[in-house]
């Protein structure tokens, strides 16, 4: 039987001036400013702004902010503020390769080409709670003259030139990318798309699937080739110019790996690649994104699906965190009638399996 809610719309009222409340805190301790959390909580910034699939600093140190730190919950809200921004059109594809590098590892080559960079990490950190962590060291200033900007060359691309890894296919400079904001993602999907998906999900869901096929659950064996991290050029063609300008530059993190297992259908077998990039310095969703690129590539590459990771048709909608997020707030609607029903369906069933027992009597 449905019966009418009243008073549903104070109800609500109160429960969002009692969130205003929470999220404010004991009043009597300083108020978290938005700036504050975009220089001392960049990670979680990042993060925000990988999953809301938005590059703005300050709209996802905001949006960390009015959601009490729930990634899930500003990625949300993140995307529902891209959606009202007017859209001017493409960049021109990112150059990597001329990326301004603060952190460069190559754990397969020791004299990797270029150098390596070990820029600031949590790698090699003890993991000991400190009252104040940035104290633990004391800010000085180099004595050494900034020598500019550090650019090396991609390792997979020398290792592509050598044949030991596939080497990608030529650009469609006639055609965009994919674009699953605008159109939805259709099965089998493209890699571009695939990676779109992959770049705006969930980063602890990935990093289970990545962890899955480490495990053994997957027929993706990877070494990864590189991390970098740094700024790249973000460049616009206007056409009243009629050539692309620099509008700016995006701290990125970029990774590749090699996957063990040698692509049997080419001519010359060679090291298969997986592909990873994510906004801000994620070298974990962008380890992550890389090894389930390449395990997620088993269809283009004649394998067969074994394990989760390997089904796009399973990875992709529940990588997601803001749709299986809300499908699973979905739970907490009224399920009055749904409820009743199952309820008269229990009943049923228990008086028929009782009926057995009396007649036996």
């Amino acid at each position: 039987m449905l019966v009418a809610i009243r008073g549903g719309e104070q109800a609500i009222a109160s429960a969002e001036r009692l969130l205003a409340e929470q999220r404010r805190g004991n009043p009597a301790i300083p108020e978290l400013s938005v700036e504050q959390i975009g220089e001392q909580l960049s990670l979680a910034v990042d993060r925000a702004m990988n999953e809301g699939a938005i590059y703005d600093r300050h709209g996802a140190s905001l949006a960390l902010k009015q959601a009490q730190g729930d990634a899930v919950e500003a990625a949300f809200l993140l995307r529902a503020f891209r959606s009202t921004l007017p859209r001017a059109g493409y960049s021109e594809p990112l150059d990597t390769g001329s990326m301004q590098i603060e952190r460069r590892i190559s754990p397969i080559l020791k004299q990797a080409p270029g150098g390596q960079f070990l820029g600031a990490t949590y790698d090699y950190t003890h993991r000991l709670l400190a009252e104040k962590p940035s104290e633990a060291f004391e800010f000085q200033v180099p004595n050494n003259k900034y020598a500019g900007p550090i650019v090396a060359p991609r390792i997979s691309d020398r290792l592509a030139c050598d044949g030991i890894a596939e080497a990608l296919p030529p650009g469609d400079s006639e055609n965009h990318a994919s674009d699953i904001t605008r159109d939805p993602l259709m099965y089998p999907a493209s890699r571009d798309a695939r990676l779109q998906s992959l770049a705006r999900a969930d980063e602890g869901f990935l990093t289970g699937l990545a962890n899955s096929t480490l495990q053994g659950y997957g027929q993706n064996f990877p070494l990864l080739t590189e991390i970098r991290v740094g700024d790249v050029s973000v460049e616009f063609t206007i056409p009243e110019l009629g050539f692309a300008v620099t509008i700016g530059r995006v701290t990125l993190s970029e990774c590749e790996i090699l996957n063990k297992r040698l692509d049997g259908k080419s001519a010359e077998p060679r090291f298969t690649r997986g592909y990873g990039l994510a906004f801000g310095r994620s070298e974990r969703r962008a380890m992550a994104m890389a090894v389930s690129d390449r395990a997620l590539r088993g269809r283009e590459l004649g394998e067969t699906v074994q394990c989760a990771i390997e089904d796009e048709q399973f990875v992709l909608p529940n990588a997601d965190g803001v749709e299986a997020a809300g499908l699973l707030q979905s739970l907490k609607l009224p399920h009055y009638i749904s409820y009743q029903a199952e309820l008269n369906r229990l009943r049923e069933v228990q008086s028929s399996r009782a009926r057995p027992r009396e007649d036996e009597t």
